[in-house]
């Protein structure tokens, strides 16, 4: 049941039309991001049981087919944005895991987690959001960076400290251990964030 869900993700987000570069090759970008996602869970908790890996690569599934276009260009578009795609990930998450055959019970948990539902207080909606924050600082924040010139440095230290609040204890540990590469143009930045 495991490898047939894992699959039916995996193919879900193979059809992604947009595709990133990784290491001279083209891959869909949700199939990437899904991948980087397990690969962090991997080296973040790697005693992660199956259905927080189930839950972990499919944080992002289909993204594309929720464009941030859709909602009002402003904060509060945003946020509807951000609860709408909770619910799209997580309602396709259980779809998939129903046709692998995964019990109700198994279902509900990796909805919850996906959905990011009492975060905070639920540890696997923690694990889910501190993975793609590690996922975030390791991947993705230079790319962001540089889409966002007109961003000053107050507005950085905001968005660092912002997603370090999202991170469990545990994830901070990890990240001042030295368990993930930083954006080398972004190091004095993060640390100026951190202090």
């Amino acid at each position: 049941m495991f490898n047939k869900v894992i699959t039916l993700i995996d193919e879900a987000n193979n059809q992604d039309p947009n595709t990133e570069q990784h290491n001279g090759e083209s891959f869909p970008k949700e199939y990437l991001y899904s991948q980087r996602m397990s690969e962090m869970l991997t080296r973040f908790k790697p005693d992660a049981d199956a259905l927080m890996q189930i839950a972990v690569r499919a944080q992002h599934i289909q993204r594309w087919k929720s464009p941030r276009s859709d909602f009002e260009m402003n904060k509060q578009g945003y946020h509807q944005w951000r609860s709408a795609l909770y619910i799209f990930h997580a309602s396709l998450a259980v779809e998939l895991m129903k046709q692998a055959g995964f019990n109700d019970t198994d279902q509900n948990r990796v909805y919850n987690a996906v959905a990011k539902k009492d975060i905070k207080r639920n540890p696997d909606s923690q694990l889910v959001e501190d993975v793609a924050s590690l996922v975030f600082i390791e991947h993705y924040m230079l790319g962001f960076a540089s889409a966002k010139p007109d961003y000053n440095e107050e507005k950085w230290i905001g968005i660092i400290r912002r997603t370090w609040q999202k991170m469990s204890d545990e994830a901070h540990e990890f990240v001042l251990a030295g368990n993930i590469t930083l954006p080398t143009p972004l190091v004095g930045l993060i640390h100026k964030a951190l202090e």
